[in-house]
C-alpha cells in the first residue's frame, strides 16, 4: 500500500496477466459471427483475445452482401506484431479467403513456432461454406487449405458442408462421421474434429474427435433453435482457450462442446434473420 498525499492509500494493481489466444479470421459487421464470436467466446473463457483481420464482411442476419479482403501482407504483419510483442499461448483461423492470405498466414506462424510442430497450438476452422451449405473459397484456396493448412494444423474443425468441399465426402449420419474424419485427417493434421450440427434429423449432436487412430465421440443435447449463427466459431474458439491454458487436447475439445452446447441453449433473436448462439451465459443471470 502507498499513501497519496492526501493520505489515502492506493492499492496496487493486478499484474498478472491471463494467457493469450489469437484469432485470425474476418469481421461481421452484425457482430454475430468471425472475429467477433472468436473475441466474445474468448472472453468468456478468461483469455486475452487478439486478431489478424483477413477480411470485412458486409453481413446481418440475413447474411453476407459483401466481402473486401485484406491484403495478405497486412494480415502476416499484424500475427507478426502481437506473437513478437505479446506473444501468443494459442491460435485459431477463421475465413482465410485467399491462397495467398493463406501462405502469407502459414509463413508468419512457422516462423514464430505456431502450428503441430513448433510451441504453440494451431486451431484451423476452415469456413469454406456458408449456411446454406454453398462454397465461400475460390478453388485455389481450398487447395491451399487442404495441402498446406491443414499439415501444420494441430486441430482442424470442419462441419459437414465443409467436409463435403474439401473431401467429396457426404456424411448424412453419425455412422459417416468416422469416414469423414479420415478424410480430413489425409490431409495430415494432428487432430480433427467433426461437427455433426448440420445433422438436423440426429435427436443429439454427437460430435467426433480424431487422431488418426482412435475416434472419441462426444455427445451432447440438440436444441430446437434456428438461431445458431457463429456456433462453429464459438466452438473452435473456446477450445483454443482451453489450450491457451495448457489443456491437453481432448480436453480442450471437451470444454468447448460443454461451452458452445450452453451457448446454443441461450441463443438469442437478432433483426430479421437468424440470430447468434450466446457466450453470454457465462455472466447472465440466465445462467441457471
Amino acid at each position: 500500500m502507498h499513501e497519496t498525499s492526501a493520505g489515502h492509500e492506493l492499492r496496487p494493481a493486478n499484474d498478472m496477466a491471463p494467457p493469450t489466444a489469437l484469432t485470425i479470421a474476418g469481421s461481421d459487421s452484425g457482430g454475430s459471427a468471425g472475429m467477433h464470436a472468436d473475441l466474445r467466446a474468448f472472453f468468456a473463457c478468461g483469455v486475452h483475445g487478439m486478431t489478424a483481420v483477413t477480411a470485412v464482411t458486409v453481413q446481418n442476419t440475413l447474411g453476407v452482401t459483401g466481402l473486401v479482403e485484406i491484403p495478405p501482407e497486412t494480415v502476416a504483419a499484424q500475427i507478426d506484431a502481437v506473437a513478437s510483442d505479446i506473444g501468443v499461448d494459442a491460435v485459431k483461423t477463421g475465413v482465410l479467403a485467399s491462397a495467398a492470405t493463406i501462405e502469407a498466414v502459414l509463413g508468419v506462424c512457422d516462423a514464430h513456432g505456431i502450428g503441430r510442430e513448433g510451441r504453440t497450438p494451431f486451431v484451423v476452422d476452415p469456413v469454406a461454406a456458408s449456411r446454406t451449405g454453398e462454397p465461400l473459397l475460390r478453388p485455389d484456396a481450398l487447395d491451399a487449405l487442404r495441402q498446406e493448412a491443414f499439415p501444420r494444423a494441430t486441430l482442424v474443425t470442419p462441419n459437414l458442408d465443409e467436409v463435403r468441399l474439401l473431401t467429396g465426402v457426404d456424411a448424412r449420419t453419425r455412422a459417416d462421421l468416422l469416414d469423414a474424419a479420415k478424410a480430413i485427417h489425409d490431409f495430415g493434421p494432428q487432430w480433427v474434429l467433426i461437427k455433426s450440427g448440420h445433422l438436423p434429423d440426429d435427436p443429439e449432436c454427437v460430435d467426433l474427435l480424431f487422431d488418426g487412430s482412435e475416434a472419441v465421440p462426444l455427445p451432447g443435447p440438440r436444441y430446437s433453435t434456428a438461431h445458431t449463427h457463429g456456433a462453429g466459431d464459438v466452438f473452435a474458439s473456446a477450445i483454443t482457450a482451453a489450450l491457451a491454458k495448457g489443456a491437453a487436447m481432448p480436453d480442450a475439445v471437451r470444454a468447448g462442446k460443454r461451452f458452445v452446447t450452453r451457448s446454443v441453449r441461450h441463443a438469442y433473436p437478432l433483426g430479421a434473420g437468424v440470430g447468434p448462439v450466446s457466450p453470454f451465459w457465462r455472466i447472465s443471470p440466465r445462467s441457471y
